[in-house]
C-alpha cells in the first residue's frame, strides 16, 4: 500500500516574516550601496580638476579642450541630427543647439571644472566662458534640457517658450533611444550608481585570469 508523505507548510505568519525580511534586506543593501556611491562621488568632487583654454565645440553639450572630451554635466542637448517642429515645419534643433554653444564661447577663454567621467570616459564638468556658465545658459536658452540638474532653468525656458520650447520636440534621451545612439544615464545619484556598477562589471570582465582558473 502506497503511503502519502505530507510536508508541513510553515504558518502564514512565518511566510509573511520571511518576505518582510527579504524586503528589508533589499532596502538595506540599496541604502548601503547608495551611501558608498555618495561617498565615492563626494571624494571625486573634492578632487576637482580645472582646465582652461580655447575649446572646440563638438555639439550642444560637449566640448574638446586639450584633447579631452568634456560633457557638460547636468544637461542634455539636442543631437546634431535631431530635428524639432515649429509652426508646422521641421528645423534642425540639434544644429541650433550647437550654434548656441559656439556663440557662447566665441573669442572667450573657457574654464571647466571636472571631477568624474561617464561610461564613455568623457569628463563631466561645469564650464564657464568668462562669467557665463555654459551648462546653465544652454538650458536657459532652451537648447538643452535638464538632465540631473538645472530644473529651475528648464521651467523658466519652457514658460518663456525659449529655443526649442517655442515648438514641439522629442527629448534627446528618447531620440537617442529611438535611433540607436549612445545610451546615457542622467547626471544624478542614480546615474552615478549605474555608471559605478557598470565600471565594476567592466573591470571584473577584463581582470586577468587567476592561475586556478587557467588550470581548469
Amino acid at each position: 500500500m502506497r503511503t502519502k508523505t505530507f510536508t508541513k507548510r510553515p504558518p502564514r505568519r512565518a511566510r509573511r516574516k520571511t518576505w518582510l525580511r527579504l524586503a528589508l534586506d533589499l532596502v538595506l543593501a540599496t541604502l548601503i550601496l547608495s551611501v558608498i556611491t555618495l561617498v565615492v562621488f563626494r571624494l571625486d568632487r573634492e578632487a576637482v580638476v580645472s582646465l582652461s583654454g580655447a575649446v572646440r565645440v563638438v555639439d550642444g553639450d560637449s566640448l574638446e579642450l586639450y584633447g579631452e572630451r568634456i560633457r557638460l554635466r547636468g544637461i542634455d542637448a539636442f543631437e546634431l541630427r535631431q530635428t524639432c517642429t515649429k509652426d508646422g515645419g521641421e528645423y534642425g534643433c540639434g544644429r541650433e543647439s550647437l550654434l548656441s554653444l559656439q556663440r557662447l564661447v566665441m573669442g572667450k577663454q573657457v574654464t571647466c571644472e571636472t571631477w568624474e567621467r561617464d561610461r564613455y570616459h568623457r569628463l563631466l564638468g561645469v564650464c564657464k566662458a568668462g562669467q557665463i556658465e555654459l551648462n546653465r545658459q544652454q538650458v536657459s536658452q532652451g537648447w538643452a534640457v535638464a538632465y540631473g540638474d538645472y530644473e529651475r532653468e528648464e521651467r523658466e525656458a519652457r514658460r518663456a517658450q525659449r529655443g526649442a520650447w517655442s515648438g514641439d520636440f522629442t527629448s534627446p534621451h528618447s531620440w537617442r533611444t529611438k535611433h540607436g545612439d549612445l545610451a546615457e544615464c542622467p547626471h544624478n545619484l542614480i546615474g552615478a550608481i549605474g555608471d559605478w556598477l557598470r565600471s565594476l562589471l567592466v573591470r571584473w570582465s577584463h581582470r586577468p585570469a587567476s592561475d586556478e582558473e587557467i588550470a581548469r
